[in-house]
């Protein structure tokens, strides 16, 4: 099993705009530390050895988090549940973190 990092993303704003995936090209830096916070999973640590390290992104590279991408990150194809070698408790914890930061911030129940 990898050891995922789990933690809480950096955003300035919140957005309920249609949601894409992330690529490292989107953002203006190429520093690691810097583009980590768009992310809830690190296979590496934070900050992460590479990109591809990087899992769940929830916060568009212009700082909004995504109420579709916490959607998207909570389950179903591209959740956390598809993360390769992820562990119960880690899908547990992630999944945890969604569900508070959907509620907090856009005041939406997505838990089972």
């Amino acid at each position: 099993m990898t050891d995922y990092e789990v933690h809480e993303p950096d955003y300035s704003g919140t957005t309920t705009e249609e949601w894409s995936a992330p690529r490292e090209e989107d953002f203006d830096t190429d520093d690691l530390s810097e583009i980590d916070g768009h992310f809830l999973l690190s296979a590496s640590g934070f900050p992460p050895e590479a990109f591809t390290d990087l899992k769940l992104p929830v916060v568009d590279p212009d700082g909004d988090l995504n109420e579709n991408a916490l959607q998207t990150a909570h389950g179903g194809a591209h959740g956390v549940e598809a993360v390769d070698d992820i562990d119960d408790d880690t899908v547990e914890r992630v999944r945890d973190l969604i569900e508070d930061l959907s509620q907090r911030e856009f005041d939406e129940d997505i838990g089972d």
